[in-house]
C-alpha cells in the first residue's frame, strides 16, 4: 500500500467500488453491485478474449449455481451445464461407484469456467452497461487504512497513469495479485500447507470416456478424469512437483492414464491429442482477516484451494456472494453490519474445504507414499467409503459443498 500524491494525478475519477480482477469472484460482485444500482469499475490486466478463454476449473456445485440463479447469472449455465450425480473410484483393478445424488439428493454442474466469465463479463459490459477497463498495468492501492482510499493504474492506451478515488476495493485479482501483496505485514497472517507433490494437469481434444468424475488411486500415483464438454476432457497425473511438462509425452502421458485409470470392466480411455500440459504445485493458503482497512479480498486472493476436491471456483462465488449483498447494504441502507461479519462469515467454509482437500490428498496419494502406513490407511478411508452408507454420505455432503453454511 502506498500514499496517494493527488496532485500528480490527472483529473481523479470516483467510483464508490474498485474491483480489481475479472474473474467470477470480481465480475460476480460487479453485476451484484451493478443490479442493485450501485456504481462500479473493473481493473483487469488481461484482454478480454483472455478471460474469456483462459482453460481453469468446471466443476459448479449446486448451491452456487443457485446463488447465481438468484442474481439473474445463471441463464446460459442452467440451459448448456452437464449435471454430474456421482464419482467412481478406482483402485486396485476395481471400480466403486458413489451415487452422490441418490445419498443427498442433490448433484454438481459441470460449465467450464471461461464459459462462466464469458457469460458473467457480457452481463456486467454489455448488458448492465458495467464499466470495465481490460489491459490496465502497474495497479496500486492508496490509502488503505483512511476512509478515503484510492486505486491507481497505467493506462494502456495513453500511458498515463490515471487515479480512481473510492469508498471500497475488492480484490479478486487471484493469488499473484497486487491486492494480497498491499496487505501490511502485521494486519493479516497467511497460513499455507504444501501436500509435496505435483499434477500434470491435461486438456485432451477428444470425449470423455466415461459418464463421471474418475479418481484413480494407484502406487504409480493419482489419475484423474473430469468431462469439460462432449468433445473436451480434463485429466491430471501426479507428477514431483516442480516437474517440467516436455518429461511427459504424448506416449507417456495415454500410458500412464490408462495403467492408473484401468479396472477390469472399465471402457478404454478415449484418446486425442493434448492441447494444454502444464504442471501445478499442490498446496493450499488462506489469508486471515480477509480484509484490511476499505480493502476486501475474495478468491484466490484470499485463499487458495488446490483442485484436489474442486472447491477454488466455488469459494469464490461464495465470497462474491457475501461481499456483494454487504456492500449493497452498506451503501444503499447504511447496515455495516454484513462487512464486519464478511471475513469471519468467509473463513468458515473456507477451512472446512481446506479441511476436506487435506483428508482427501491422503486418499488420492497415501498408495504412491512409498510410506505403507499411509497406503493401509489411504485402503481403509477406501473400504469405508464402499462398505458405509453413512461413511459415503458424509463424504459425498462435503464434495457437493453441503454444510450448514450453504444457505448464506
Amino acid at each position: 500500500m502506498t500514499s496517494t500524491p493527488h496532485a500528480n494525478f490527472p483529473s481523479p475519477q470516483g467510483f464508490p467500488v474498485v474491483i480489481v480482477g475479472a474473474g467470477p469472484a470480481g465480475l460476480t460482485l460487479g453485476n451484484i453491485l451493478r443490479a442493485a444500482s450501485v456504481d462500479c469499475v473493473v481493473l483487469e490486466a488481461e484482454s478480454r478474449e483472455f478471460i474469456e478463454r483462459r482453460p481453469r476449473a468446471g466443476v459448479l456445485e449446486e448451491w452456487a449455481v443457485r446463488g447465481l440463479e438468484r442474481h439473474g447469472l445463471a441463464g446460459n449455465l442452467l440451459a448448456r451445464a452437464q449435471r454430474h450425480t456421482r464419482c467412481e473410484f478406482r483402485v486396485g483393478g476395481r471400480r466403486h461407484r458413489l451415487p452422490y445424488t441418490e445419498l443427498t439428493g442433490h448433484h454438481h454442474f459441470v460449465y467450464p469456467q471461461p464459459l462462466l466469465v464469458t457469460d458473467l463479463v457480457r452481463e456486467y459490459a454489455d448488458v448492465r452497461g458495467g464499466d470495465i477497463r481490460f489491459g490496465v498495468r502497474d495497479v496500486r492501492l492508496h490509502d488503505l487504512d483512511t476512509d478515503r482510499p484510492s486505486v491507481s493504474y497505467l493506462c494502456p492506451e495513453s500511458g498515463e497513469r490515471q487515479l480512481i478515488r473510492c469508498a471500497f476495493v475488492a480484490g479478486c485479482d487471484g493469488a499473484r495479485g497486487v491486492t494480497r501483496a498491499a496487505l501490511p505485514p502485521h494486519a493479516a497472517r497467511t497460513a499455507r500447507h504444501d501436500y509435496g507433490v505435483g499434477w500434470l494437469a491435461l486438456l485432451a481434444e477428444a470425449p470423455p470416456s466415461s459418464d463421471c468424475v474418475v479418481f484413480g488411486v494407484h502406487p504409480h500415483g493419482f489419475a484423474g478424469h473430469m468431462a469439460r464438454s462432449p468433445e473436451v476432457t480434463r485429466y491430471y497425473l501426479q507428477c514431483p512437483p516442480g516437474d517440467d511438462p516436455a518429461n511427459w509425452p504424448h506416449e507417456r502421458v495415454w500410458a500412464e492414464l490408462r495403467l492408473r485409470l484401468g479396472a477390469a470392466d472399465a471402457p478404454p480411455l478415449t484418446e486425442g491429442r493434448l492441447i494444454e500440459k502444464r504442471v501445478l504445485d499442490m498446496h493450499n493458503y488462506v489469508v486471515e482477516p480477509m480484509t484490511y482497512g476499505r480493502l476486501f479480498l475474495a478468491g484466490d486472493a484470499a485463499h487458495l484451494t488446490a483442485p484436489i476436491a474442486a472447491k477454488g471456483m466455488n469459494l469464490a462465488l461464495h465470497d462474491a456472494f457475501l461481499l456483494g449483498d454487504a456492500l449493497v447494504a452498506h451503501l444503499t441502507r447504511g447496515d455495516s453490519e454484513g462487512l464486519a461479519g464478511y471475513s469471519a462469515a468467509c473463513l468458515e467454509r473456507v477451512w472446512d474445504c481446506q479441511e476436506f482437500s487435506q483428508w482427501l490428498s491422503e486418499v488420492y496419494h497415501g498408495t504412491a507414499s512409498g510410506d505403507p502406513y499411509r497406503a493401509g490407511t489411504t485402503l481403509a478411508r477406501l473400504r469405508r467409503l464402499s462398505d458405509s452408507p453413512r461413511a459415503a454420505t458424509a463424504f459425498a455432503e462435503q464434495y457437493l459443498g453441503i454444510t450448514p453454511h450453504t444457505s448464506r
